[in-house]
């Protein structure tokens, strides 16, 4: 065994020198300033207090390195040479970010939700894109205001929060977020929030709509069809709409195990019919395959042998179609996911039910901010989560030094991956802003 001894060096070195590159996209972007014109931000009352711009940069900027609760966000606190990268006297710590969102309340954090999200979308040209709307189960254990006992399937019993969260999927962003108490339904306040969400938006068209079967409800269809937008929603299998597809024998056989066909389906609530698309996939084929069984006909032996998902939907293309375009909105259940693992959406979490909300709002501007890096300065074709970014571009070491009274950050690198890292440094610097994006 090789032996040795230890020695202590005084210089201040940072484990996430990659960092850099989004401290030049920061500045590219003018991203202390957006923070510095926000009027509606709680500011500090003492001198000696932290600027705004500090808690909000330091805060986003530690999930970036992997905090996802308050205690983690104290491993930037005390890194000085990522303090120097950022341009911070001193990196605030977990009290600084509890005490700053503690002034939250509901109208500022509608306000300073608005700024935030409309700021990103005014810069970002793009337009006719997919809406994906979905709700999550958030467990909680302590005395969280509006934690309470509701659906849970993960912790049966335990009191959550039950947020819902809005997605532009073809640009891979979050378009609004409201956390909710844990009793209430999937589907709660909906259309407040679509309509927050579409304000958000301000001109841009929303080409799609989809939404799970949470959200099958008479009032929400009849107001997407009032507002002349394009949905796809999955059907709850109530017993109607399970009779629906027990009469059914005009099937067209898509794949092996894949059979589709479509309906014309009013419900006793609805004031018109609408269109029906069914899909049923055989088990024995596709034991993996979503959907559920008919529990109305689970005598009949045929019923067994096949599981069944149901979309209505106001689009005229063919039904195989229909069904391509809803599985699409499997990426907003792992953007979830995601959220979860990689930016505290389930664990930054205060007492207070809007410090907490406020909390998880600049949560989801880190996530923008790093899905605006990973799409306009990395440009990869495949999207890495930030848990792989983290320790594939981000976690390199670094250290200042003055050469010839400037400033250098030098870079821990072997020479094979320094092209890569001057490269990306340069380009960081240089990027189109506003971002433009096309469909086409």
């Amino acid at each position: 065994m090789m032996e040795f001894d230890i020695s202590y060096t005084s210089k201040e070195i940072t484990p996430w020198g990659g960092m850099v590159f989004l401290k030049q996209m920061l500045q590219k972007i003018g991203f202390t300033e957006i923070v510095k014109n926000n009027p509606d931000l709680p500011q500090s009352g003492s001198n000696r207090g932290y600027k705004t711009t500090t808690i909000i940069e330091g805060f986003i900027t530690s999930i970036w390195c992997g905090a996802n609760r308050f205690l983690h966000t104290e491993v930037t606190r005390h890194d000085r040479a990522l303090g120097k990268i950022f341009n911070w006297s001193t990196a605030p710590g977990q009290d600084t970010y509890k005490r700053f969102f503690g002034k939250f309340n509901q109208a500022t954090n509608q306000k300073v939700s608005d700024y935030f999200y409309s700021w990103i979308f005014d810069n970002f040209k793009f337009d006719n894109f997919t809406l994906d709307i979905d709700s999550s189960v958030m467990t909680r254990y302590g005395q969280q205001e509006g934690a309470k006992k509701g659906y849970n399937p993960a912790k049966k019993g335990r009191p959550s929060h039950h947020p819902i969260i809005a997605f532009i999927d073809d640009v891979k962003l979050v378009a609004n977020m409201w956390l909710r108490s844990g009793n209430t339904s999937s589907a709660n306040n909906f259309l407040a929030f679509l309509d927050d969400t579409l304000s958000k938006l301000k001109n841009k068209t929303v080409s799609l709509i989809r939404l799970d079967s949470g959200f099958f409800q008479t009032d929400i269809l009849d107001y997407l069809e009032l507002k002349s937008m394009d949905y796809i929603i999955a059907a709850k299998f109530t017993h109607p709409i399970q009779k629906v597809i027990h009469a059914s024998n005009n099937w067209i056989v898509l794949d092996t195990g894949i059979e589709i066909c479509e309906q014309i389906y009013q419900s006793d609530s609805w004031n018109k019919p609408r269109r029906m698309v069914i899909v049923r996939q055989k088990i024995k084929d596709r034991p993996q395959a979503p959907g559920k069984q008919l529990s109305l006909f689970c005598d009949e032996e045929i019923y067994k042998n096949y599981r069944y998902s149901a979309y209505v939907t106001n689009l005229k293309y063919a039904p195989a179609e229909i069904w391509r375009l809803y599985r699409g909105r499997a990426n907003a259940e792992n953007r979830i996911k995601e959220l979860k693992y990689d930016f505290g959406f389930d664990s930054f979490n205060l007492k207070d039910f809007f410090a907490t909300e406020a909390a998880l709002t600049f949560a989801m501007i880190a996530y923008n901010l790093m899905a605006l890096f990973r799409t306009f300065i990395l440009q990869e074709k495949t999207q890495r989560t930030l848990s792989t970014l983290r320790y594939r571009t981000f976690a390199i070491g670094a250290y200042f030094e003055k050469v010839n009274d400037k400033l250098v950050l030098k870079i821990a690198l072997n020479k094979k991956r320094r092209e890569w890292f001057s490269g990306l440094w340069n380009y960081s610097k240089v990027f189109d802003y506003p971002f433009v994006i096309s469909n086409a």
